[in-house]
């Protein structure tokens, strides 16, 4: 049955419209933006097609040394690097794809398949977030929390902000003792995210690719206010990824795709009440 799923996922992907050439989904000044960046942070919404097949045009342009995935566990990384995947059944088994809770992993095989280079595995495990939210996410990052900025609380307005984010972003159902618990399990993948970069980068020399939502891609708030404090030389290009022109945050790049066909994601809420 899983194999028939996958199967019927990549047919369903294959009926997307594709590109027919290099510049048709990115335009060409923002493909040689990102080409003289040492860090591309490619943003996406996770479950639209077509962000991910804009993604693996800007991987397949970049040609970078490694791609660091929000989607990928460490564990997940090193095994694949003990055994190459040659078809995505043998991909999705080895990271587990279909207990990571992502969307299908038909939607990001194009990704993979555009740069056969080292991936690095940036993914909070469910267990470190469980963690995160009982004891802080500073405990849970250990011995680099102090390094990455999770000990120092953020400016009240930031964390205001932070949290009125993630009231809207599930339905206005949360209570409000927990917005503060999920701020800082936003910021401690900001800091997972940003530790494989720079790993990544010191071990292969870069430039590094990084698949990621817009949420932690934004350079006012993720993964770049991190990269620029701990390491300040290098050049980042945040791309980010709209539906029908809305999108928060700020980015180096916006590219708009059709909103993707999905149940309105509030009726989970709804039906909890």
């Amino acid at each position: 049955m899983k194999a028939l799923a996958i199967l019927i996922a990549f047919v369903l992907l294959a009926a997307l419209p594709q590109p027919s050439n290099a510049d048709e989904l990115i335009p060409q000044d923002v493909l040689d933006d990102m080409q003289a960046a040492d860090v591309v942070i490619l943003g996406e919404i996770h479950d639209n097609p077509r962000h991910h097949l804009v993604q693996a045009e800007a991987v397949a342009a970049i040609a970078p040394s490694a791609v660091v995935w929000e989607m990928v566990t460490e564990e997940g990384a090193q095994r694949l690097a003990q055994k190459a995947a040659s078809n995505p059944e043998e991909l999705s088994r080895i990271l587990r794809w279909a207990e990571s809770g992502w969307p299908p992993l038909s939607m990001y095989y194009p990704v993979f398949q555009a740069a056969n280079v080292p991936v690095y595995g940036a993914m909070v495990p469910r267990t470190a977030a469980r963690a995160a939210m009982e004891r802080g996410a500073a405990t849970t990052l250990g011995a680099d929390a102090a390094r990455y900025g999770l000990t120092v609380a953020l400016p009240d307005d930031d964390q205001a902000a932070r949290e009125a984010d993630q009231l809207a972003a599930h339905c206005d159902a949360l209570p409000a003792e927990v917005l503060p618990q999920m701020v800082a399990i936003q910021r401690l993948r900001d800091a997972v995210l940003t530790r494989a970069i720079l790993r990544a980068a010191d071990e292969t020399g870069g430039p590094i690719a990084v698949i990621t939502g817009n949420g932690h891609a934004r350079k006012d708030r993720g993964i770049p206010t991190f990269l620029t404090r701990l390491r300040p030389g290098l050049k980042v290009f945040v791309l980010g990824q709209s539906e029908d022109g809305l999108i928060d945050g700020d980015f180096d790049a916006v590219v708009d795709s059709p909103a993707a066909e999905r149940e309105d994601p509030c009726k989970a809420f709804e039906a909890q009440n």
